[in-house]
């Protein structure tokens, strides 16, 4: 696993490409927190503004990840002097991430209209479900039902006709959400930085980011390439027997992506198809069939013993290993794809940058931990701890 300090060696940048970047960051959970981190591993000064009582999940602070990089102020927005203290770090940042429903930003007193006026170079980026307007805006929500209404939970895979796979939050919480948030306030950063900019305020909603990652697949709809009536019976849903997932004899599981011929050539060879049984590649109304004799082949030998022999060659298969199995991976250990923060084995900042590399420079924040040192270091007093709480 890597050094937490970056793998370009002694006296190279420790920071990332975004020092010198303030953030703050309203507390919430998902999307937010993980744009957030993103910013921090490249380098950005996020302070956290944590609400007392702790986040909604309950999440142990000292085990969420997402907080690693950042430091963590206390304010109550309910209290008389709790917006006010909000605006004084606003004034001084520049980028502001908030998850709440519409309008729950206004009422609170720390809106974009505020906070603009306040620091008109300011980014304000707005992180939701369903966006700052339209008939679900006000409406509760999670990462399934987002996928759901834009066509995306339809693409997880699965047996034609039973219920699309749940998939774990990945697809519309960080890739719709989150990295589109990431997206938008650097963007409008760099606008803002640039001759004549100004703030604004970036509208990330997971179903508009999510219907965006798709855009690739409606190319195929139109092109009659993709049934949209037949989820998981097209190419890359799971209904191509080259692109799937396949049990091996000890119950594991090893993923191919033989798409391309020349790979599948390999892949058919080294797995030991017959050679009319590899022809029937060249028709989809007998992929049931190849699929059937893939599988078979795959359940003569361990996940291990496929492993090897896939080893050195462009077949595109890999075994499927869990989250505790990934970061022994020789591939994924020579990069340094995990790194070993605090007692936390975690996945490193990426991407990577050749002169400013990002590194886990912090644990996950606890809550209320950096007063001192934030009131310090942005000159606002207004956060500093009070007495007997925490510094």
């Amino acid at each position: 696993m890597t050094a937490t300090t970056g793998r370009n060696g002694p006296g190279a940048h420790e920071h990332g490409p975004l020092t010198g970047v303030r953030v703050v960051e309203l507390a919430g959970i998902g999307p937010g927190p993980f744009a957030a981190m993103l910013l921090a591993d490249l380098g950005a000064d996020v302070v956290r503004v944590d609400r007392p009582g702790g986040p909604g999940l309950g999440v142990d602070p000292v085990y969420d990840l997402t907080n690693r990089n950042k430091r963590s102020v206390l304010v109550d927005l309910k209290a008389d002097a709790g917006p006010a203290a909000v605006l004084d770090l606003a004034e001084r940042a520049d980028i502001l991430i908030e998850g709440y429903r519409p309008g729950v930003a206004e009422r609170l007193g720390v809106g974009p209209d505020p906070c603009l006026a306040r620091n008109p170079r300011l980014v304000y980026g707005r992180m939701t479900g369903w966006g700052q307007d339209g008939p679900l805006a006000g409406r509760a929500g999670h990462d399934i039902t987002y996928l759901a209404v834009t066509g995306g939970l339809t693409l997880t895979g699965g047996d034609p006709g039973a219920p699309p796979p749940v998939p774990a939050n990945l697809l519309g919480d960080y890739a719709g959400g989150a990295l589109y948030l990431v997206t938008g306030v650097l963007a409008a950063l760099h606008h803002a930085r640039g001759p004549g900019g100004t703030g604004q305020v970036v509208d990330a909603a997971i179903t508009d980011g999510a219907a965006h990652l798709a855009t690739m697949i409606h190319g195929m709809l139109a092109a009659g390439t993709w049934r949209d009536d037949r989820p998981g019976g097209n190419l890359l849903d799971g209904g191509c027997p080259f692109y799937g997932t396949y049990a091996t004899a000890d119950g594991r599981h090893m993923a191919v992506g033989a798409l391309e011929e020349r790979f599948y050539d390999q892949f058919a060879r080294i797995l030991g198809l017959t050679h009319d049984e590899a022809a029937l590649r060249g028709d989809p109304a007998r992929w049931d069939a190849l699929k059937d004799a893939v599988a078979a082949r795959f359940r003569t030998r361990t996940r291990a013993e496929w492993t090897a022999l896939f080893e050195g060659t462009d077949a595109c298969v890999a075994p499927v290993l869990s989250l505790r199995e990934a970061p022994a991976h020789p591939h994924l250990a020579s990069r340094g794809t995990f790194t070993h923060h605090g007692g936390l084995t975690q996945p490193a900042p990426a991407p990577r940058f050749s002169a400013t590399p990002g590194t886990v420079r912090r644990p996950p924040a606890l809550p209320g931990a950096d007063a001192a040192g934030v009131a310090r270091d942005w000159d606002v007093p207004a956060i500093r701890p009070t007495e007997g709480g925490p510094r």
